[in-house]
């Protein structure tokens, strides 16, 4: 009589019954700091627009197809919801907790466009009534910079996680429309 094979290993628990990796708490622990990420940058982005969407901004020729104001609050809520929530699971996925290479470099590309994040809105809003039009043209360059950092995102993220790549695919959308809205600012203002 042969012996019977063992089921295989779940993906968070090794042949005898010890996690392997992050544990339950970790795991929120990690989810709610990637949200706190990402309530931080836009809690800062919320700072440079503050005074200025309703100064200089709202006098500034737009694009014929730029929505308006109040969209995108609800909109970019959404997009740093699903981000953080991709990069969690990047972050959790087997072994779950470890920065295995592939790992580190998905969540390298996450951070660094996080950052560009950042930078686009003091330099679109806030530089603008120091230097002008230039400032413009600056956040143009921060904002293509920031489209190809979310496209390998999404491409480093997708082998790991293919929900998490999905996830960034609406917010990579967004940022080349921004990009468009911000080009047109640029060249018409």
């Amino acid at each position: 009589m042969q012996a019977q094979q063992q089921p295989a290993e779940g993906p968070s628990e090794a042949a005898d019954g010890r996690s392997r990796g992050a544990g339950t708490g970790a795991q929120v622990v990690a989810l709610f700091l990637f949200l706190g990420a990402s309530a931080l940058v836009a809690a800062l982005g919320g700072l440079a627009t503050a005074n200025n969407v309703n100064g200089w901004y709202a006098t500034a020729d737009k694009a014929p197809w730029s929505p308006p104001n109040w969209v995108f609050g609800p909109v970019w809520t959404l997009l740093y919801t699903a981000m953080a929530v991709a990069a969690w699971l990047v972050w959790r996925s087997r072994p779950a907790g470890s920065l295995t290479p592939d790992k580190r470099s998905a969540l390298t590309a996450y951070a660094i466009q996080i950052v560009l994040n950042l930078l686009w809105t003091p330099v679109f809003f806030g530089l603008y009534p120091a230097i002008g039009t230039p400032a413009l043209w600056i956040a143009f360059v921060i904002i293509v910079a920031l489209a190809v950092a979310v496209a390998v995102t999404v491409l480093l993220f997708g082998p790991i996680s293919r929900t998490a790549g999905l996830l960034m695919l609406p917010y990579l959308s967004w940022i080349v429309f921004a990009s468009s809205l911000n080009l047109w600012a640029a060249l018409h203002n």
